[in-house]
């Protein structure tokens, strides 16, 4: 009997994941596209700003990909392995839940406004990484393409941060009153991007960050840039050695069928000569 149970009960785990299974293929593509136009949102949010129609859709992706979660959190039979290789999604769907913390910046109480940039860290690490599963799921996580695409997808989220912690507005907000008046942090989105390309390159600049979130971002890019661009660099080294030896195999395709004539040419000299010989020694009619 109690083995009975135990496989009944082994069969409903699995059936509960073939489920969580089959339910993730049908909502995959749509969520891939919500998860890219939510990385979008929220590079304009740190930019510019969300008018009321753009945040109104971004509450509405938001609720979709918690009830999403939800359910596949429902379904999961193990539920800390659930959670354990989703954590990143979890707290990404908490963080919007503490947007209200930015009405505190107009009573510029310190801790408030310390928490609402921490949130807006957290934000752009759980949107990276959300973004970079719909670019491993629609590229593939083993291809140049996939790598390329990831690598823009972190820098222009990557600066998007880096303007909303430096700029000199929050550079004031965090005490750095005098590096603000000259003239230091970035003074619009573009600024951000070149620096975050420089710090992807590995090449550096000659501003380092002041406030502990763009610290800790710049530290993330970094890290970043000295795994993958070896890589991006191996990669481009790679298609170029691929390329000459293809022109080298071209080269000696091209030139093998002049060494078979002349072999050929040879070889029907060496049957000439052996036939000229052979005629030669044969005894003439005349008896001469």
């Amino acid at each position: 009997m109690g083995q009975d149970t135990a496989v009944e009960g082994h069969e409903l785990h699995q059936e509960r994941w073939e489920l969580l299974e089959h339910i993730n293929a049908i909502t995959d593509k749509p969520l891939i596209a919500l998860a890219f136009v939510w990385v979008l949102l929220l590079v304009l949010d740190f930019t510019v700003g969300l008018n009321p129609l753009l945040q109104f859709i971004s509450y509405v992706i938001w609720a979709l990909f918690a009830l999403d979660f939800v359910i596949e959190f429902i379904i999961a039979p193990d539920k800390r392995r659930y959670l354990r290789r989703n954590w990143l999604t979890a707290v990404s769907l908490v963080l919007p839940a503490f947007r209200i913390v930015r009405i505190f910046r107009a009573l510029r109480a310190l801790q408030a406004v310390r928490a609402a940039r921490t949130v807006s860290l957290l934000r752009v690490v759980t949107s990276v990484n959300r973004g970079m599963r719909a670019t491993a799921t629609t590229l593939g996580k083993r291809s140049i393409g996939y790598v390329v695409a990831l690598t823009l997808l972190i820098l222009f989220v990557g600066a998007a941060g880096m303007a909303a912690f430096e700029s000199p507005a929050a550079l004031r907000e965090a005490g750095h009153t005098d590096a603000a008046a000259a003239g230091a942090g970035f003074q619009s989105y573009g600024e951000a991007v070149w620096w975050t390309a420089m710090i992807l390159t590995t090449i550096g600049s000659a501003y380092w960050p002041l406030t502990i979130e763009g610290r800790i971002l710049c530290w993330l890019l970094s890290i970043y840039a000295l795994a993958v661009f070896g890589y991006i660099t191996a990669a481009v080294a790679s298609y170029f050695v691929g390329q000459d030896q293809q022109n080298r195999q071209a080269n000696e395709q091209a030139a093998a069928p002049g060494a078979d004539l002349r072999q050929e040419i040879a070889a029907m000299r060496q049957q000439i000569a052996a036939l000229t010989a052979t005629l030669g020694d044969r005894p003439r009619e005349d008896g001469r």
